[in-house]
């Protein structure tokens, strides 16, 4: 048994969601298996990946020619309408705009994709490319728009198609008035984008202030999390998921608020972000008082 000590470790967040995903495949393999299959949403999983591959394919071939890999993180909120749209519009059931779960979800995919692209793009303009990815072309070996393309693209298509599948699992069901579930899940939606369009634009403002330049933020929302636009991102998604429990096979929507909450929490967001605030004055002050991310009553220090 030694061989156990000499395996590298995993964080309990990790471990936790190995264990997830090991029985959301079985759940799902089982699906596949004992129900209807054409008129399920598992149907939808291949005609709603190749389209967001084929737009991020886009997306790389326009980044490439500008010379500015970051055009994905514009690109990032669009494909999540590509993949919501591909699953309704190849959905077996009619196409019915009206006061549905459908709807519903189409439009807030539609209003937080929409929102997400055009406000990294307007941020973007007149700005050098992001230095994450500089950094990150100059670490790569071999071709490097075939690292680019692979690495960054194609994996945000895969992720994008993963964290959609509440949306696709809704979309791809059969139409339905909106239940006390779905405006439960609305409810919690809007709470997420009022973190999120809020926490962003205390933000804006508070960089458009240059006596602040160095500072950090720590009024407005930003008092009681330390990422109010992350939080505000992954509970959208959970409310999404709890529409789509309004829908036969709604449960196969849990993947989507778990993941994005483990990309933002562990992986991308608020790692990346903290990384790079530790090093102005006063973090290690500020670090002590707002929650990471749940929003709580900032600690008296």
């Amino acid at each position: 048994m030694e061989f156990l000590a000499k395996l590298p470790q995993i964080r309990y967040s990790t471990a936790a969601l190995i264990v997830f995903l090991s029985a959301y495949v079985t759940a799902l393999i089982s699906a596949f298996v004992y129900f209807d299959t054409p008129q399920s949403p598992i149907a939808r999983i291949g005609i709603v990946a190749l389209s967001a591959l084929l737009f991020m394919t886009l997306m790389f071939m326009v980044s490439w020619s500008l010379k500015r890999t970051d055009a994905v993180d514009s690109a990032w909120g669009l494909v999540f309408i590509v993949a919501t749209a591909t699953a309704w519009l190849s959905s077996d059931y009619e196409l019915m705009l009206g006061w549905n779960v459908q709807t519903l979800t189409m439009a807030l995919v539609l209003i937080w994709g929409l929102r997400l692209a055009i406000t990294i793009t307007l941020r973007s303009i007149g700005r050098a490319e992001d230095k994450r990815y500089v950094e990150l072309r100059k670490k790569w070996k071999g071709n490097a728009a075939l690292n680019t393309y692979l690495r960054i693209f194609v994996l945000q298509a895969v992720l994008a198609v993963i964290i959609s599948m509440a949306a696709i699992v809704v979309l791809s069901s059969p139409p339905q008035l909106l239940s006390p579930l779905a405006y439960a899940g609305l409810a919690i939606w809007l709470i997420g984008f009022l973190f999120e369009v809020v926490g962003d634009w205390q933000l804006k403002q508070f960089i458009k202030n240059s006596d602040n330049k160095g500072k950090m933020l720590t009024t407005g929302l930003w008092a009681y999390t330390r990422h109010p636009n992350y939080f505000g991102e992954a509970t959208m998604w959970w409310g999404i998921f709890i529409i789509a429990l309004s829908t036969y096979f709604g449960w196969i929507g849990a993947i989507s608020p778990v993941v994005i909450t483990y990309l933002l929490l562990f992986v991308s967001g608020v790692p990346l972000s903290e990384a790079s605030m530790k090093q102005r004055p006063g973090w290690k002050k500020y670090q002590a008082r707002p929650s990471k991310f749940l929003p709580m009553p900032p600690k008296k220090v």
